[in-house]
C-alpha cells in the first residue's frame, strides 16, 4: 500500500446537473481531515477546488464531474452535513427560497454566522464558498451558488 494513500468511505447523494438530468450515486470522502476535526463532508469537498470530482454511478461506474455545471447535491435522507459547519450551534437561522438557473425553485434554511451586526442574508450570500448548505423539509441539498439568480427571505411567521 502506498504511504500517500489515505482512507475513504462513500456518502449516497443525488447531483442535479446544469443540463437537467439527476445522478445517483456517490462521493468518496476522507474519514479525516487536517482543516478540521471529523471526517471530510461532501461540502467540504465541493469546496476545496474548482474544476471536476469524481462521483460513482449507481451502475459502478465513475465519471468526472465539473463543479461548474453541478446545480445542487441531495444528501441521503438522515446526513445533516450543515450541523458539522463550524458556528452552527449559534447560527442564526434564516428561512429562504431560492430559483435555480435551471428554473427549480428550493425552500430551506441556512445558517449565518458572522461576527454581530454582518447576520444577515446579505452577508450570508458574500460568502466565500461556492456550495451552500440548505436545509429542507426534505433534508440537506448543497447549492451552487453560482446557479442561484435569486434568493429571497421569507418572512417570520
Amino acid at each position: 500500500m502506498s504511504q500517500f494513500r489515505f482512507e475513504k468511505h462513500q456518502v449516497a447523494a443525488r447531483l442535479s446537473l446544469a443540463t437537467g438530468s439527476t445522478i445517483d450515486g456517490s462521493f468518496f470522502v476522507a474519514t479525516s481531515l487536517t482543516t478540521h476535526g471529523g471526517p471530510e463532508r461532501v461540502g467540504d469537498l465541493l469546496n476545496a477546488e474548482d474544476g471536476f470530482f469524481p462521483f460513482q454511478n449507481h451502475d459502478g461506474t465513475t465519471g468526472q464531474y465539473n463543479r461548474a455545471h453541478v446545480v445542487t447535491v441531495t444528501l441521503q435522507s438522515g446526513v445533516a452535513e450543515e450541523e458539522l459547519e463550524p458556528g452552527h450551534a449559534v447560527a442564526l437561522r434564516r428561512a429562504v427560497t431560492m430559483t435555480l438557473s435551471t428554473g427549480a425553485s428550493i425552500e430551506g434554511t441556512v445558517f449565518v454566522s458572522g461576527a454581530v451586526g454582518y447576520e444577515r442574508l446579505s452577508d450570508y450570500v458574500r460568502n466565500a464558498k461556492h456550495f451552500w448548505y440548505v436545509a429542507t423539509v426534505d433534508g440537506t441539498t448543497i447549492v451552487n451558488a453560482n446557479h442561484i439568480v435569486e434568493i429571497i427571505e421569507k418572512a417570520a411567521p
